[in-house]
């Protein structure tokens, strides 16, 4: 009988301990997989692409470069970012290129502006690509186009533009960064309309980029500029150029606190020109979720508030499904626009 209940005893012991070693087994090989899960969650594993889709010394390209560095001081991450131009078309190029090629790359991203909403949207130069093609990340600054002269013109203000332009539509040489339709052109064409001026009979010269109209302005091949305020802001401290209006719900303040509003002057408008980050349209929800913590702890830092206000941007963060129901906002507003012009498609 004792050895019966040894026997059964024994048995029962070895069962037992059998079990607990399967369980210790099957924990530590959760536990291995776990490990593994969180290990091969490595992203970004490369060198980071940010394509600036516009050329050297613009808005576009100082807010690619600002961005890079100010990341790489935080040190929010941990690989390189390289900035890489690539202008033509007022923006569609690098639109276009970043959208078609090498569509599953999550080490490439895009820094635009809203002329990528405009260029949808207008029949001339039309892009066929639009922000429904890609990955909204973050709207990261706004800034707001600027009407200025050169530093020796007659002019003050925008009212005594208008006047002259209402006499003779054609009697000014009118430069912006982009052809008609893009968002120069529509900054200058949306007061232009609310004073009732003949739009179409407007001397509007395109260049291919800011910095080459602010250069034909100071050379004296035009009279009056459209461009925005950080790519403005080193030309107006130096006295070359003079603001005479600026598309901002209110003013600014530092460096453009003495340039009214277009609302100021008698014209109901305003224009805002975003610049935001695109990741491709089909990337993983660990490379969204990644970028939209990264830039968000990058819009809340000090040290890039501070460059921020330095360089007249506004920090104006939206996470990326905000920032996509905004997008979708302005397009019906640029539209409208269009249509009055008679550029829409």
């Amino acid at each position: 009988m004792r050895r019966t209940i040894k026997r059964g005893s024994a048995l029962l012991l070895t069962v037992l301990l059998g079990l607990s070693l399967t369980a210790c087994t099957e924990n530590e090989g959760n536990a291995e997989s776990a490990k593994g899960a969180s290990s091969s969650s490595s992203y970004p594993e490369k060198q980071i692409t940010l394509i600036a889709p516009s050329g050297a010394g613009g808005g576009i390209d100082g807010t690619a470069r600002l961005f890079t560095r100010m990341i790489e001081e935080t040190e929010l991450v941990d690989q390189p970012i390289v900035v890489e131009n690539k202008p033509g078309g007022g923006q569609s190029l690098g639109l276009a290129e970043f959208i078609t090629n090498d569509q599953s790359n999550e080490h490439k991203l895009l820094l635009p502006s809203t002329p990528i909403v405009i260029n949808h949207l207008r029949k001339e130069g039309n892009s066929p690509h639009s922000f429904r093609d890609m990955t909204p990340l973050a709207q990261l600054v706004v800034d707001y186009n600027v009407i200025a002269v050169p530093v020796d013109s007659k002019y003050t203000d925008l009212k005594q533009i208008f006047a002259d332009l209402k006499a003779d539509p054609s009697s000014l040489t009118i430069a912006g960064g982009g052809s008609p339709g893009s968002i120069d052109h529509v900054a200058l064409m949306m007061p232009a309309l609310r004073a009732g001026l003949d739009v179409k009979k407007m001397k509007y010269v395109p260049y291919d980029g800011g910095s080459d109209s602010i250069v034909a302005t100071m050379g004296g091949n035009a009279d009056v500029l459209l461009s925005d305020v950080s790519t403005l802001s080193e030309y107006i401290k130096a006295g070359k150029l003079r603001a005479v209006a600026i598309a901002a719900p209110e003013r600014l303040e530092g460096l453009y606190a003495d340039v009214p509003t277009y609302r100021e002057q008698g014209y109901d408008v305003e224009v805002t020109l975003w610049r935001g980050i695109f990741g491709p349209k089909n990337m993983s929800q660990e490379a969204i979720d990644y970028w939209e913590e990264k830039i968000k702890a990058l819009a809340e830092s000090d040290e890039w508030k501070t460059e921020l206000d330095e360089k007249g941007y506004v920090n104006a963060y939206k996470n990326g499904k905000d920032f996509e129901e905004y997008l979708v906002k302005q397009e019906e507003q640029m539209k409208e626009v269009l249509t009055q012009l008679d550029m829409a498609k």
